[in-house]
Order: C-alpha cells, then structure tokens, then sequence
C-alpha cells in the first residue's frame, strides 16, 4: 500500500494492467442486474494503492498507479473486457423487507482469476448513480472510503474472510451529505458479491427459474461440491450456513461488531461485506452497539450469531422451491441444515477462545473457565483487547501478573489459579505458550478514535495518520514498537459513541 504522491517503485514481471476479465455473473439473464457505466469524475488521484493485492489479483501496480490505472480506477474509462453492471438485489433492513434494493452505488466491472485460481469480483464503490440508487447521488466521501479500506484490510490481516480493499481514488469534487465532503470511489474485491437478499430478490418476485439459475451459480462459484449431493441446494445451503458460523465466531473473537447485518449484507461466500457503522469493541460488554441507526440494539456485539442464524432462515425460505417438491418435506429440509448453525457456532467460538487461554485441546470445564474470564471482563469494564494480550505474558508465569490485576481486579487471582491448573495440563512451556497465544491475540485493532482521527486529517489532507495505521494494522499480532501507541484504547474524552452509515 502506498500513499499518493510517493514513487511507485518499478515492478517488472508478466502483469499488467489489463483485467483478464471472465465475467460469469453478467452471463445471467438480464433481471440480475442493470447495465449501467460509472460516472466520470473531474480530477481523479489516488490515494491508496494495496500493491500486494494488486500483485495477488496479477495486476501491475506500478500500471494502476499509472494516469491511465487512476482513470479505471475512478470509473473514468471502462477496461476493455469490463461487465459494468449495477446487481439486483432485496433484503431485510433491520427486520423491514424491501423487495428492491441493489447496487445504489456500486458498479461492477467484471471478474478476474487470480494467481491462486479463485474468482475475484472487481467493483467501483461510489461509482455514479445506477438504476438502483433510489434518489440518490451514486457517491461516495473520502471518510467512508478510507474507512472501507483501513477496516477491511484490518480484517484480513486478523485472518478474518473479507472483501478487500485494491485503490481509494479521490474524485476532485464534493459531496453533500451533512456538509460539503470530499468524494472518493474505493475499489473493492470480492469472492463475490452475492448476498442473501440476492435470493430474496427473486423469492419475493415468485421468480423459481430466477432462484434456480442464481443458485446453480453459486454452486458452480462457491460450492462445487454441493452438485455432487443428493440434494444439491439443501448442500448449498449448508456450505452457508457453515462459512456464516464460523464468520460470526471470528467476528466476535476479535470483538468486532458489524453494525448493519441487513440481509443484503449477508455474503453468500462468506466474508465480511460493507463497512459502514462497524467498530471494534474497547471495554468488553456483550450489548456493546455503536451504529447511530440500531437504536433498539438489534444489531448489538452479543446478538450477532442469533442475527446470523436468522439471516440464514430468511435464506432458506427463499430455497423451499428447490429444496423438494413438497412444502412440508421442503420445510424439514430447511430445518434439518438450519439446525446445524448453533454446534458449528458454538465449535468454532469455543475453539477459538480457547486458542486466546492458551488452551490447545479442549477438556470438559473450558468452556467455563472461557466464560469466567469474559464475565471477570465485563465486570470490570476491562478493554477486550488489550486484557487478552496482556494474557498472553500472564501465561509465561506469575511474575508478569501485575497488568491483570490492573485490569480485572482482586478477581483475578481465584480464576487465575483454576486457568494454571488447566495449563499445567497442556504440552509445552510457558514460553512457547506465550508465544502462541500471540498469534490468536491482537496487540493492534482499527480502534474508533484512531480511525476517526485519521480519517479527519486525510479529509484536510493530511494522510500520515492513515498511513501509519495502516502500517500497524496490516500486522496485529507482531508489535511496532514505533506505533505502540495505536493500541493504546481511548481516554474518556476520545470514546466514539456512534457510527455513522457513511451513504
């Protein structure tokens, strides 16, 4: 990643470019979506150019950053190959069904093969205004954008699936939202952008030849396998519900709260999508919520597997047509592979926590001891972060206990004591444990009023902010010594009480 204005250091090899487009989605039929360009902006400069994606994606960065790159980059010409295509979509909006949303502001240009072989969607994020944009303008600021991209490099980065961030370009225009903003488009990357409310959108429309078309590609896109079953779309949509799981527990193992888990922002693939009032939790509390729009909390850090799994019913009503011929038997088919979602939950949470005690095998009792440390947390409005790396250096011995107690009080020394009567059950040192837990354990997290202030300053424009919490974010779990300060959580006067959409 780079900022504008600094060289692109020479890079020579086979890639350039060119997008080798192959673009399967636009070979839907044409209720999928809606052929749309971007808008040209007046005075486009990059801002953001992630190299090592662009190298991933068998792109030149050097070429990207080139006039000619910025120009695609910003919608202002189209790449020869491109799709251009504004996706049709519906969706749960804080449990309100809209039957039509889609890309309002989104515009793909195509698909690429990477150099892995996987399928890459390309997508202009605040690209002009589409047949979906309901009254609105199409753009995007230069906050949301960067906010996009420093959160959704953040996520990867914790080994967490995500859409990703390839260039944010300023537009040389503004936009009106609560005041004059200056605009961006942000180029986002994708498995896919195909989401649960993709499938409501041909349910609602009683369109079955739609829903079998959209699932037999993503079967085709995602899960391959599932054709080989005997019931091929009941297997689709457990390869679902699995990758939602096992999301969700990431999710909350890092303590991210995702904002706005509308049913159009549920990916099909299984990676995070759309960045908007997300945040990452400082003091540990389960209710924790920071979007400005969840006033009821529906949406709040602890409620996110329920939320999830009541996505993922949303999505296998859509597929009671497919699932049998039968209402009745379509209905245990659904209930069957819905079924699943709590144990795969609950395996890959508990897994994962365990990892964060030092715990490499689970025994009956760990779960307790796990929900023992996080009520410690909760009680002392300990910072989730920060608790948990300090556990870390408490599992080389108790010598460096002192940082627990600072945070978690006179409780700490009872549960302590059942945590290294377990430990001493586990293979390995205290060392070699510390060292472990450090790798499941972030030093580092794109925390609100880190990411607020760099956004303020890039918006005066002044990136170094951005740049240097870019440069930490993009490895949480190996410490900087020179940004330490970026972990450090908020002082009362700095705390962040709402996130804002960013539309």
């Amino acid at each position: 990643m780079r900022l504008s204005g600094r060289r692109v250091p020479p890079y020579h090899s086979d890639m350039t470019a060119h997008f080798a487009f192959d673009n399967s989605y636009a070979r839907l039929p044409g209720r999928f979506f809606a052929e749309v360009e971007p808008t040209p902006v007046a005075a486009p400069r990059l801002v953001r150019l992630n190299e090592p994606l662009a190298r991933e994606l068998g792109l030149d960065p050097q070429a990207l950053a080139s006039p000619e790159g910025v120009a695609i980059l910003s919608g202002q010409r189209l790449p020869e190959g491109a799709a251009s295509i504004a996706m049709a979509y519906a969706g749960h909006q804080f449990g309100g069904f809209v039957p039509q949303l889609g890309d309002g502001r989104a515009i793909l240009l195509g698909e690429v093969i990477d150099r892995e072989g996987r399928r890459r969607d390309i997508q202009l994020k605040g690209a002009g205004p589409t047949p979906f944009s309901r009254m609105g303008d199409g753009r995007a600021a230069l906050g949301p954008v960067l906010r996009e991209y420093l959160v959704s490099e953040a996520m990867h980065a914790l080994g967490i699936p995500t859409t990703r961030a390839l260039a944010a370009v300023a537009t040389g225009e503004s936009i009106y939202r609560e005041g004059r903003l200056p605009g961006a488009v942000l180029t986002r990357v994708a498995a896919s952008h195909i989401r649960v409310g993709t499938f409501q959108f041909f349910a609602v429309r009683r369109d079955v030849e739609g829903l079998r078309l959209l699932a037999d590609h993503v079967i085709a896109r995602h899960d391959p396998a599932a054709g080989e079953a005997e019931n091929r779309y009941r297997a689709l949509l457990e390869g679902v519900i699995a990758r939602q799981a096992a999301l969700v527990a990431r999710w909350l193992l890092v303590g991210f709260i995702h904002g706005v888990m509308n049913t159009d922002n549920s990916s099909i693939s299984g990676e995070t999508i759309d960045y908007g009032p997300c945040a990452f939790m400082d003091a540990y509390d389960p209710a924790t919520v920071f979007s400005s729009i969840d006033r009821q909390g529906r949406y709040a850090y602890g409620n996110q597997p329920q939320i999830a799994l009541w996505n993922l019913t949303r999505l296998a009503e859509t597929l009671l047509p497919l699932l049998a011929d039968d209402e009745a038997a379509a209905i245990a088919e659904a209930e069957a592979a819905l079924g699943t979602f709590a144990d795969r939950f609950d395996a890959a949470y508990r897994a994962g926590l365990c990892a964060k005690l030092g715990l490499a095998r689970e025994e009956d009792g760990d779960a307790d001891l796990a929900n023992g440390f996080l009520a410690l947390m909760a009680k002392a409005g300990a910072d989730f972060t920060l608790t948990f790396r300090r556990l870390c250096d408490a599992a080389a011995g108790p010598d460096h206990d002192d940082p627990m107690r600072a945070s978690l009080g006179p409780d700490w020394e009872g549960w302590a004591a059942r945590w290294r009567e377990r430990l001493a059950r586990e293979e390995g040192d205290g060392g070699g444990r510390r060292a472990a837990m450090r790798a499941v354990n972030p030093w580092v997290i794109p925390r609100n009023h880190r990411v607020e202030a760099a956004l303020a300053a890039a918006q005066g424009g002044d990136l170094s902010l951005a740049d240097d919490l870019a440069r930490a974010l993009a490895q949480p779990f190996e410490e900087e010594p020179s940004l330490l300060h970026l972990a450090e959580p908020p002082r009362p006067e700095e705390r962040i009480q709402a996130t804002f959409c960013g539309t």
